[in-house]
């Protein structure tokens, strides 16, 4: 078609008028499109957060005895305390060992140990082989000791702990005192905490390391579990659970499903308005605001400490809402030794 010169500004009024429509309908399908919802991730800290350590004296490196997997620290007017699984030398492994305890006037870097703060329970309790793994609670003046138990291995002849892969099921439970000194009682309804009836749970093998928060006016146990359909790579693939009671010696109710993989030793900490976790396999620090729905907020990290226990003062009587100074006791060692010695989380 041939265009004369004089009909050339109608044509050009022409083309933008269609170019305005076409414009105007890509506009009103993009209206029409589904909006992808947006995930609020907390940020990352601008620096990635590191990990210093200090040889500490009373509890660090010791000929006679090996300590490990401690508990989180609390302050109690002057004195820090804090509680750990203690074996003869050289068992390294706390599934022969017996909760002790230690004080501190100087943040953590020198310790004197007091003495056992629980010992085996009876035969025939869940707990008769070994306690390990404590933690500690203050709520109402009460101290509430936390710990993993195990007995006999079912079917053994010498009544001895095996530590397979198959029957050596592990249970949480509690002891409560009214002096962080003690004496602590077991409660009647120990254990507190059990494993899941269904092989296929995260936690129907074994349950440990309890980890304990105040939210929601509720006792939070946050701990790892083990499933029995993992067998002997059970302990490479530990996940993290929560259950929730109104009081500290339960009942408690599990969360269904675990919260969090990768994650061995259960270490949390109030953060902002959340709950901050380190996911040990994952090298990993996550943050869930509602305490379950955690998201990574620091990936890769490097030298992360092992089994640790953070200075918590909302473990505190009262409970205040105080996020950890950053300063914790955490194990090292190697073969025959195993020993305890602070870190800070910068």
């Amino acid at each position: 078609m041939t265009i004369l010169k004089k009909d050339i500004p109608y044509f050009t009024s022409v083309c933008l008028m269609v170019a305005l429509v076409f414009l105007l309908g890509c506009k009103s399908k993009d209206k029409e499109q589904p909006q992808r919802e947006v995930v609020n991730v907390p940020n990352t800290n601008s620096e990635p957060i590191s990990f210093t350590y200090d040889e500490v004296k009373g509890i660090g490196r010791d000929s006679l005895f090996n300590r490990r997997d401690n508990s989180d620290i609390i302050k109690v007017e002057d004195t820090y305390y804090v509680w750990y699984s203690r074996m003869d030398s050289p068992t390294t492994a706390g599934y022969w060992a017996t909760i002790w305890y230690a004080t501190s006037k100087d943040e953590g870097y020198t310790w004197e140990e007091q003495g056992m703060a629980l010992d085996v329970g009876p035969a025939d309790s869940f707990d008769h082989t070994a306690v390990f793994t404590p933690n500690i609670l203050v709520r109402n003046e009460k101290y509430y000791l936390y710990y993993t138990g195990v007995k006999p291995t079912p079917g053994n002849s010498e009544g001895l702990f095996e530590n397979n892969s198959k029957n050596d099921f592990t249970a949480i439970g509690l002891a409560v005192a009214d002096s962080p000194d003690g004496p602590f009682k077991r409660v009647k309804n120990n254990p507190v905490l059990n494993i899941s009836d269904s092989a296929e749970d995260f936690d129907s093998y074994r349950i440990d390391d309890a980890s304990l928060m105040i939210k929601d006016d509720k006792i939070w146990l946050y701990y790892k579990g083990r499933s029995l359909s993992h067998g002997e790579n059970g302990p490479g693939l530990t996940e993290m659970g929560v259950a929730y009671a109104d009081i500290p010696e339960g009942p408690f109710v599990k969360h269904d499903g675990s919260l969090l993989d990768k994650s061995h030793e259960v270490l949390i900490w109030k953060k902002n308005k959340g709950v901050a976790s380190l996911a040990s396999i994952g090298k990993s620090i996550n943050y869930a605001e509602d305490g379950v729905h955690f998201s990574a907020i620091q990936n890769n990290l490097t030298q992360i400490p092992k089994a640790p226990g953070l200075y918590r003062p909302h473990l505190e009587d009262g409970n205040p809402e105080t996020e950890s100074p950053g300063w914790g006791i955490a194990m090292n060692g190697g073969k025959g030794q195993t020993y305890l010695l602070r870190f800070e989380m910068k």
